[in-house]
């Protein structure tokens, strides 16, 4: 039986290897093979010649970035004929490979389990039964590489905090002027006056202040959760908590009022008391979570957007910001509405209608708009003092109100529907009695606006002195104040007028006539004709009610326009200060033109202009309930995430998370946040659903987009502890083979030093593995402390706009062995601890200190008595590429002087005379530009920035080459020993990458000569039970003859430096030498090593035959063992058995199975 697998393994591109070879420092160049043999992989190499000839002029003072520039070696020569001499009379040849190694060769039956019923298991020679010394006498010092950073380190130089800007007058309001009277303000806007008896008409007593509770509630807890989060652990004084009692109580008093009332007349509904209750609610839990948001840190300008952003992130941020900012755009358009409603049913009054009363609302409505605006523009201080003239004449025309309705009604008034204060009337507006198309929820949108004006003053932030102080307090004390005069005044004009009325002093009751039992009949009024023609009085009809009521009328009207103007003042600066805050952040890089501001107080004049567009167009609806919903969702959903702000960072258990305002509670929070989108919900679901999909169309927007801002968020935070929570778990979820991946430790350096390096772990760990760029800084632990902790964040940064998926982890050692020792040890995180240690191979190991070289054979070393798995990866260039960063960076910095010079050229090119030239010369003196160097030097410069960019570009060129899509090719891997799998299974993954998905697998393994085809079967077998797909299988029997006796001339060439030749010397003069050189090679250990030695070149010289067109060589290492190969020997054998090849993957694993064919 044969195995005949399909091949398509030479690819057409082979000459992409090829690589041009600079002789300049010898006679003659070297052979040149035919142009149909696949390449040599010889490194480029530049003699002394050509290294005194590429000289680079470098400015005063960098002489010493330049040092490491050029690269020497010698230029690699290999024949293209061999002369092999007879070896097949020693039999020992012929004989199975492997069997002079205690390293075994793959074997299914290392990776059985125990007891398997197809064959017994086979324990493989451990890794330090074959790294150890022979003679087991190993002694391990306990903790003596363990060492701990004892924090000497020096402080960065950058600077955590902002330096505050220029405050010289700048005005500031504290938290009467600043948050309380506006709150007020808003708070009592349009519905106190002209919607408030209509509510408590339809909806009754009852429900009515429930409505109102419901609404202050669930601001009130986000105000507090608002205001935990701002302060940050310092409060002045104890009023905020003493305010937050207050309100508490109120709200728990107003809910066990209503339920005391609802057990007598829920029969009847209840509903009035019910909407004002479920306002208080709503209002009241907002406020607790602003208070707690506000108390958490310093709040600065934006207000719900600020303190949404720096708690949840950008992304919740900035969508909600957009969304509140044109919900307060939208409300100036609402409270001036009702404003002009009020002038329109003056001028009914009067009959003087300019045109009918919609038209005639529009027209009122743009002119107050246009004052309005010309009071904001004109700056934040004549806006306050008009807030302040306005509160006033609203407390009045309030205190007005209550006194009218002790004053005895006269008959006019009674006609019209007022009697004082009669229980029959409480009895009967206590029910609901809805008109046809209105309920419950839609009379709350309309009421609910009336509640949002708690943000009033946090939408201030950046005006106030103290907003972690003046928020909570101010807040929570309009909250109390309003929600008291609203409750008081929609009980008392509930129980003073009746729902309807004619308005006729004739429609008496007459002895002898039926009536119908109403409150009105009772107290000598039929308006029965009510129930079947419209009425224009009563509290269902006539929204001036307030006015008829009130000791004097006029005030009531003065209080309206006081109370629709403020509120729609505080809208008209509150948008476009949030705006502008938000236009700040950059979020939406489309709206930076509104970021600018005008004035000591930055005022926002392009977002004014904004938002008066936007009020315009929602005037010219001109119907104050078709305006009130749209916003009372927008609303709602600033709302809910202010709630959920605060619930979140209280849920992330952040040490950050430091809320003085101690009342706040994170389930309330949260069911102020569900209890806000369930109202979304119940108000209007089309609404709602639509509010939602474009919050998170900006969601998604701004997660794409992924601002550059850093505000210690509270999603950062809970990304930690679910990171902490699941390492935590997966530490008790043992280890299985199949869950294996490669989790590696690269040495890199810098990343963007060793691109290809870390580009080829990437290529294999990404998605699937842990990858951790590690550098190691040797020298004085300060020095070495503070250059690794500045540049930790920029490297980190690199790997994520380079889009690799890795860490970058640095450590300071007395010497660079110590080092990876310690990175070995304690990199990771319970179970997510490297496995695989990577690193570039010695390019220089013949011309680098003997420390050097001791240091880099040693971790190979302490990876193995670690157990863990060792990849040294060679390419023809090598790796580092810092020279060629080097000099891109100092060309940026001619670069951007040479800018800076035409800069300054530009800006005084209309100058002319003394005094022009004079300040051009000064300001090119105040950016350090020096005279250009003469002619002859620049030309000379020039030539040897021709060689320099040769020599750069090739070493670019090899540094991106697995940067590529690989194309059509090869991956062979020599598996020669069985190392637990990992030779095989780095390859395997490399072919599920989309860069190497068209090279295919060639699996090269040793055998017997006289049984090729049985064990390619056999490998054939082991490789389907892995499910493992491979192009060909190549059973290598010759590995054990000696190699061509050139290729091993060229070995003892390259140690012919290194050898201690002891032999020929006497005994006294040999142990001397010994003494003197202990890490030269002796001539016993390389007699006692002398086939290895053989099996290397032999190795190279078919690797040579077999993959020099190979895309990749996936090899397994040979292991030195301690002790008995020194360090020279072992890199020469590293050296022979990579030698102009392809790029090569040395891998040996921890000879623990990472491959397994159960399920």
């Amino acid at each position: 039986m044969s195995v005949n697998i399909p091949s398509n393994s030479v690819p057409s591109g082979a000459s992409r290897f090829q690589v041009h070879v600079i002789n300049e420092g010898h006679g003659s160049g070297a052979a040149m093979s035919d142009s149909t043999d696949p390449p040599h992989y010889e490194e480029t190499s530049f003699g002394d010649e050509a290294q005194n000839r590429l000289k680079i002029s470098f400015r005063p003072g960098n002489q010493e970035c330049y040092e490491n520039f050029l690269q020497t070696g010698e230029t690699a020569k290999t024949d293209t004929t061999f002369h092999a001499y007879d070896s097949h009379t020693n039999t020992y040849y012929l004989q199975t490979f492997g069997h002079n190694t205690m390293d075994a060769v793959p074997k299914i039956e290392y990776y059985r389990n125990t007891g398997s019923v197809s064959g017994p298991k086979v324990n493989r020679p451990s890794l330090q039964e074959i790294h150890e010394q022979l003679a087991k006498n190993v002694a391990v010092a306990p903790g003596s590489a363990d060492r701990v950073a004892n924090g000497d380190g020096m402080p960065g130089d950058e600077q955590a905090e902002n330096k505050e800007e220029d405050v010289t007058g700048v005005v500031k309001f504290g938290w009467v002027k600043g948050v309380l009277v506006r709150c007020m303000l808003n708070i009592w806007g349009v519905m106190l006056f002209i919607r408030l008896s209509w509510i408590v008409g339809e909806a009754g007593i009852g429900l009515g202040v429930i409505i109102i509770g419901l609404a202050v509630t669930v601001t009130a807890i986000t105000g507090l959760s608002t205001s935990a989060i701002a302060t940050n652990g310092y409060v002045r004084g104890g009023l905020g908590v003493l305010i937050i009692l207050l309100s508490t109580m109120v709200t728990s008093i107003t809910g066990l009022s209503t339920s005391a009332i609802a057990t007598n007349g829920f029969v009847r509904g209840g509903l009035g008391v019910i909407i004002i209750g479920l306002s208080v609610v709503v209002t009241t839990l907002t406020g607790i979570s602003m208070s707690a948001i506000c108390t958490n840190g310093v709040v600065r300008g934006g207000g719900a957007y600020y303190l949404i952003s720096r708690s949840l992130g950008p992304e919740f941020g900035g969508s909600i910001g957009l969304i509140f900012a044109f919900a307060n755009a939208v409300a100036v358009a609402m409270y001036v509405v009702g404003f002009a409603e009020t002038v329109v049913d003056l001028l009914k009054e009067s009959d003087s209608m300019m045109v009918d009363p919609t038209n005639d609302i529009r027209i009122i409505g743009s002119i107050t708009v246009v004052i309005l605006l010309g009071i904001s523009v004109a700056g934040m201080e004549w806006e306050a003092k008009a807030q302040v003239i306005l509160l006033v004449i609203l407390l009045i025309a309030i205190a007005n109100f209550f006194i009218g309705t002790v004053i005895p009604s006269n008959n006019e008034k009674k006609s019209r529907g007022f009697f004082n204060y009669q229980a029959s009337i409480f009895a009967e507006n206590f029910g609901p009695s809805f008109t046809e198309g209105e309920g419950f929820f839609s009379v709350f949108a309309i009421f609910f606006p009336a509640a949002t004006g708690i943000l009033a003053g946090a939408n201030i932030s950046g005006d106030l002195e103290d907003p972690q102080d003046a928020i909570p307090r101010g807040t929570m004390l309009a909250i109390f104040i309003t929600t008291v005069a609203y409750i008081g005044v929609a009980i008392c004009v509930a129980a003073c007028v009746v729902r309807d009325a004619t308005g006729s002093m004739n429609d008496t009751v007459v002895s002898g006539m039926n009536c119908n039992g109403s409150a009105a009949c009772g107290l000598g009024y039929d308006f029965s004709r009510c129930q079947h023609e419209p009425c224009q009085y009563g509290l269902m009809n006539n929204f001036q009610v307030m006015s008829m009521v009130s000791g004097f009328g006029p005030l009531i009207t003065a209080g309206i326009f006081s109370a629709t103007l403020s509120s729609a003042l505080a809208s008209l600066v509150s948008a476009p200060k949030v705006f502008q805050a938000l236009c700040k952040d950059n979020i939406f890089k489309g709206l930076q033109f509104f970021a600018k501001g005008y004035g000591k107080n930055n005022e926002p004049l392009r977002g004014y202009f904004l938002t008066f567009v936007i009020a315009m167009a929602f005037i010219l609806i001109a119907e104050l309930n078709v305006i009130a919903p749209i916003i009372s969702n927008f609303f709602l959903a600033s709302y809910a995430l202010i709630n959920f702000s605060c619930f979140h960072a209280s849920y992330a258990k952040s040490p950050g998370w430091r809320p003085a305002y101690g009342i706040y509670n994170m389930w309330v929070s949260l069911f102020g946040a569900i209890l806000c989108c369930a109202v979304m919900f119940v108000i209007n679901w089309w609404a709602a659903v639509i509010t939602y999909v474009i919050e998170l169309f900006l969601y998604i927007y701004v997660t794409y987009k992924k601002p550059d801002v850093n505000w210690g968020s509270s999603t950062q935070a809970l990304s930690y502890v679910s990171a902490l929570d699941n390492a935590l778990e997966l530490t008790t979820v043992e280890d299985h083979v199949k869950n294996f991946r490669p989790q590696c430790i690269v040495l890199t350096g810098g990343p963007m030093t060793r691109p290809a390096l870390l580009d080829i772990t990437h290529a294999f760990t990404k998605n699937s593995g842990l990858c951790i760029c590690c550098e190691v800084f040797v020298g004085p632990r300060k020095l070495c402390v503070k250059e690794m902790n500045s540049g930790m964040a920029k490297k980190q940064a690199w790997l994520m706009k380079n889009k690799i998926k890795a860490f970058y982890a640095a450590v300071a050692a007395d010497c660079f062995r110590d080092g990876v020792r310690s990175l070995l040890q304690a990199s990771g995180l319970g179970r997510m601890k490297p496995n695989t240690l990577v690193i570039g191979y010695k390019k220089n190991w013949r011309k680098a200190p003997l420390s050097e070289l001791e240091n880099y054979v040693g971790i190979i070393h302490d990876a193995f008595d670690f157990e863990i798995g060792v990849v040294i990866v060679r390419i023809s260039q090598g790796f580092d590429i810092s020279p060629v960063l080097q000099v891109q960076d100092e060309l940026e910095k001619l670069e951007q002087e040479r800018l800076a010079l035409e800069a300054a050229i530009k800006d005084n090119d209309c100058e002319e005379g003394k005094g022009g030239i004079r300040g051009l010369f000064k300001k090119a003196g105040k950016l350090n530009i020096t005279k250009p160097a003469p002619k002859k030097d620049s030309n000379i410069s020039t030539i040897q920035s021709m060689h320099v960019g040769e020599f750069n570009q090739k070493l670019v060129e090899a540094s991106a080459q697995f940067k590529k899509k690989q194309g059509k090719g090869t991956i062979d891997v020599w598996w020669l020993f069985d190392d637990g799998g990992l030779t095989l299974l780095i390859p395997y993954i490399l072919t599920l990458r989309k860069k190497w998905k068209d090279c295919k697998l060639r699996i090269y393994v040793g055998g017997k000569i006289n049984r090729i085809e049985e064990e390619k079967i056999s490998m054939a077998s082991l490789l389907s039970k892995f499910r493992i797909k491979f192009a060909d299988i190549h059973i290598i029997g010759d590995i054990n003859i000696k190699p061509n006796k050139e290729s091993w001339k060229v070995f003892e060439e390259m140690i012919e430096p290194y050898r201690l030749h002891e032999s020929h010397k006497d005994l006294t003069t040999a142990e001397k030498l010994k003494r003197e050189s202990p890490w030269k090679i002796t001539d016993a250990e390389l007699e006692a090593v002398k086939e290895k030695s053989y099996r290397q070149v032999r190795l190279n010289e078919l690797l040579q035959e077999h993959s020099r067109a190979a895309n990749l060589i996936v090899l397994s290492l040979p292991v030195a063992r301690k002790g008995s190969i020194s360090d020279l020997l072992y890199m020469a054998w590293l050296e022979i058995l990579t030698k102009n090849l392809p790029p090569v993957l040395l891998v040996r694993g921890n000879h623990k199975n990472v491959l397994t064919f159960y399920s």
